[in-house]
């Protein structure tokens, strides 16, 4: 088993990117434009989180975390759109959007336990979460 699957933050995001695939699978209406970006996004969040994860140093890890992170937010501008021009309603808006908030705080904690761990050595990031989206 890889590092990255054993972290709750990989099964958290995971999930969600498995809802917003299904979301776009049963909503091929879409705008094409809007869904591919969404998409891409919620796809970056797993990889770069996957991807950070097999980094040697604090500071990379740090890097692909916030990319995940920065993918979070992207996600969440997408489907902010799709709301506004009619083309997801508010039940399914709320649905996507709280996994995401999860996703979000997870990746923060996780961000910040490499920042407060001096040593560089503790890999012990099973259990992440924060109040921050």
């Amino acid at each position: 088993m890889f590092d990255f699957e054993k972290l709750d933050v990989y099964s958290v995001v995971k999930e969600q990117n498995q809802k917003v695939l299904q979301f776009l699978k049963d909503h091929p209406e879409l705008d094409p434009e809007i869904a591919s970006e969404l998409k891409k996004a919620s796809m970056a969040v797993v990889s770069n989180l996957a991807e950070g994860t097999g980094k040697m140093n604090d500071t990379e890890k740090k890097q692909y975390l916030s990319d995940a992170r920065t993918s979070v937010f992207r996600s969440v501008a997408m489907l902010d759109i799709l709301r506004s021009i009619g083309q997801l309603d508010e039940e399914d808006f709320l649905q996507l959007y709280e996994g995401f908030e999860k996703s979000s705080k997870m990746l923060l904690g996780m961000y910040r336990s490499y920042s407060s761990n001096r040593s560089g050595n503790n890999n012990s990031h099973t259990n992440s979460g924060s109040q921050t989206v």
